[in-house]
């Protein structure tokens, strides 16, 4: 009884002793703690390579926390300090990673050539998306080779079904009512077009059009983007448990996906085995998952063969495709309809996409018909040019133990550093005339003037290739939004056909009023988030007999 006595009277006093004051200055105390244990595992860089943002220990990591939206700002001013005279330099990273070297253009060939065994790819996008919570720790290589495998190939015989998922659920998005102004949240009706459209290509149909299975792939692409915010103001030690914590609800809409997605997957199985054993002689229906089981059967991967895994496959695709696509689609609709009046570029578009259109065989958009498409294309990728939605998108990990050397300026990366390309490049006055200003005939004005010659006044092959390179799907030093090099983004052509479809329909027939002004996006570290309560005003054209 003493005992027990004792026991009772000493937990009385730890609680009591545990006042509000008390147990904040634990968590400040244990917090700091974490941050220091973080600062001696993280990879450190050379003193030689100049710095932004806050430098100098746990203090500077702290500061830099608390200017999470200064983070782009910090990254224009070390380009035009540094990056834009040929110089790398460090930038402040959230407090869970480390700082990044973000390496001047000249010098982004360089980076790309590096073997994965020295640079890797697929490490840098584990640790950025925190892949190893977020997505449960199965990494994106196979889905990846899959896309630069099958997409290409396969994309042409799905033109048709795509243009009418995207006539089906734009008209469904933005009303048919051809007498009064429909009121529309740009965010919203984009995010109800955007996923439909890219499940058509994914799983087919009937689930595209089933609105629980979309609802939870945009779910679980709402849970990776915040969760990513979250785990940056976390430091590492922390992740084992606040990882697993946060990404309850990944889990939640990956098992409501799956329990709709698993007999679509079992059919598709079924449909190979018929297939292959002779039994059909209808191959089975092109889509995403089809592919995926197509390569897994080639690669000898049972594994990869299971309606589970194959589920957790399309993860990684549906979160790449559906929100990076609705952001590209809402700040090309904001630069387009804020661009001055006087430039007329909605008129402009209509026109071309409505001549091309007209010379498709039955209406049916074609791969050479949305090649034509010069303006159109032009002004989504002058869009993508001006209005990025991060810092970055090309990074690279360091995974060779003795670590890399930079041949250009000497500089030693070891092994765990982050280099990266940084997208101020498209904003240089050096590159890009007037580079803040919309221009959404930019890149088309020298395509037609090209086009435009006789074949004796086109000239070499290499000024040829110079004029195909101002294209949408090219990537270059200079234009990094499908980031460049071999592992440059493999469903940019699927991207590229999707918006240019979707851009000639709305055009072709919905009217929009302009807006007086952009709404700026907020910063949040390296990325943006959009101005989600733009509304736009549109009404259905009516139709001239």
């Amino acid at each position: 009884m003493a005992t027990t006595s004792l026991s009772s009277h000493l937990l009385e006093s730890l609680l009591a002793s545990l006042t509000p004051g008390r147990i904040t200055a634990l968590v400040i105390l244990f917090t700091i703690a974490s941050f220091a244990i973080d600062s001696t595992k993280k990879p450190t860089y050379p003193k030689s390579l100049p710095r932004v943002g806050y430098s100098g220990g746990i203090r500077a990591t702290i500061r830099n926390w608390m200017n999470l939206s200064n983070y782009h700002n910090w990254v224009q001013e070390g380009y035009n300090k540094y990056g834009k005279h040929g110089r790398s330099f460090v930038t402040p990273a959230s407090p869970s990673q480390p700082d990044e070297i973000i390496v001047p253009r000249e010098q982004i060939a360089w980076m790309l050539e590096q073997p994965e065994t020295v640079l890797n790819t697929q490490e840098a996008h584990k640790d950025v998306l925190f892949g190893a919570y977020n997505f449960f720790n199965v990494d994106d290589h196979f889905p990846t080779k899959v896309m630069h495998k099958h997409l290409a190939r396969n994309l042409v015989g799905l033109l048709p079904d795509i243009q009418q998922e995207v006539a089906d659920s734009i008209d469904i998005a933005f009303g048919t009512d051809t007498e009064n102004w429909n009121t529309l949240n740009l965010w919203e009706a984009l995010l109800a077009i955007v996923p439909r459209i890219m499940n058509r290509l994914a799983v087919g149909l009937p689930l595209c059009h089933n609105q629980a299975f979309l609802s939870s792939q945009v779910g679980f692409a709402d849970d990776v983007f915040r969760n990513c915010l979250i785990l940056t103001l976390f430091p590492t030690v922390l992740h084992p448990l606040v990882g697993r914590l946060v990404t309850l609800p990944n889990w939640y809409h990956f098992h409501q996906g799956y329990r709709l997605l698993k007999p679509v997957i079992e059919q598709r199985l079924r449909d190979f085995e018929r297939f292959e054993s002779g039994e059909s002689q209808t191959p089975p229906e092109e889509s995403l998952i089809t592919w995926l089981i197509r390569q897994a059967k080639a690669d000898n991967l049972p594994h990869e063969q299971t309606p589970y895994m194959i589920a957790m496959r399309l993860l990684p695709i549906e979160f790449a495709a559906i929100h990076t696509t609705v952001i590209t689609l809402h700040a090309l609709f904001l630069d387009l309809l804020a661009s001055d009046p006087a430039k007329n570029y909605l008129s402009v578009l209509r026109e071309e996409t409505s001549t091309v259109l007209q010379s498709e065989p039955n209406g049916i958009w074609t791969k050479n018909g949305l090649a034509r498409l010069y303006r159109t294309d032009s002004a989504i990728r002058e869009s993508m040019r001006l209005s990025t939605f991060s810092t970055g998108l090309t990074h690279r990990k360091v995974v060779a133990k003795e670590g890399i050397t930079n041949p250009f300026e000497g500089w030693h990366a070891p092994y765990g550093a982050i280099l990266m390309a940084n997208m101020s490049v498209q904003h240089d006055p050096e590159i890009y005339e007037n580079p803040q200003t919309y221009d959404a005939l930019r890149f088309s004005r020298v395509r037609e003037e090209y086009e435009a010659r006789s074949e004796e006044e086109k000239g070499d092959t290499e000024e040829a290739l110079r004029i195909k390179r101002l294209g949408l799907v090219a990537t270059s030093s200079e234009h990094l939004p499908f980031s460049h090099g071999r592992r440059a983004c493999p469903g940019r052509f699927f991207v590229a056909h999707e918006v240019k479809m979707m851009l000639a329909h709305i055009l072709q027939n919905y009217d929009i009023k302009p807006i007086a002004n952009r709404p700026p996006p907020t910063w949040v570290a390296h990325t943006i988030i959009p101005a989600l309560d733009v509304k736009i005003e549109v009404r259905r054209r009516r139709r001239k007999d």
